[in-house]
């Protein structure tokens, strides 16, 4: 199996990686990295708990190959807070109890952050739209829908 070196921003830290052809994104970024707030959930592309931003839009990164990266730039959930606060979408879903198991987590949290990013005032049914490739088996998604919703009344993440 052939190696690739490449060149990532992850969380704006540039990061050279030997990585093997068919290493996914999720497996170098929790395996290379450390950085294992993305979760392997069902390995496919339908659950969401990989999710992260390629060059700014939400990906599931059991999907990408690793080589595939070469030269773009990730953001994980650990990127999203800053100087040790967390994000102004992270608070409110502390606040509202977006969060029970924690699994579907990362991946919702990534993508509110870019929904937000491209709408800073979404509606509730813009909010669900963006939503919509997280899964979660424990919260109903309301209080998650509160909790971007709360984080939009702050204004853009």
């Amino acid at each position: 199996m052939a190696n690739h070196a490449i060149t990532v921003t992850v969380n704006g830290v540039k990061e050279r990686v030997d990585v093997p052809s068919n290493m996914t994104l999720l497996e170098m970024l929790r395996q290379r990295l450390a950085l294992t707030g993305a979760k392997n959930g069902c390995g496919a592309g339908e659950c969401g708990a990989c999710t992260v931003l390629l060059d700014g839009e939400p990906v599931n990164a059991c999907m990408v190959l690793a080589a595939e990266v070469d030269g773009a730039a990730v953001v994980t959930v650990e990127g999203l807070a800053q100087d040790g606060q967390l994000s102004a979408v992270q608070q409110a879903f502390v606040e509202e109890g977006g969060v029970q198991c924690g699994f579907c987590t990362p991946g919702m949290l990534i993508s509110a952050h870019a929904l937000l990013q491209r709408n800073p005032r979404p509606t509730e049914d813009e909010i669900r739209e963006a939503l919509v490739g997280n899964l979660c088996r424990c919260t109903g998604y309301t209080r998650i829908v509160r909790a971007v919703q709360k984080a939009a009344q702050g204004g853009v993440e």
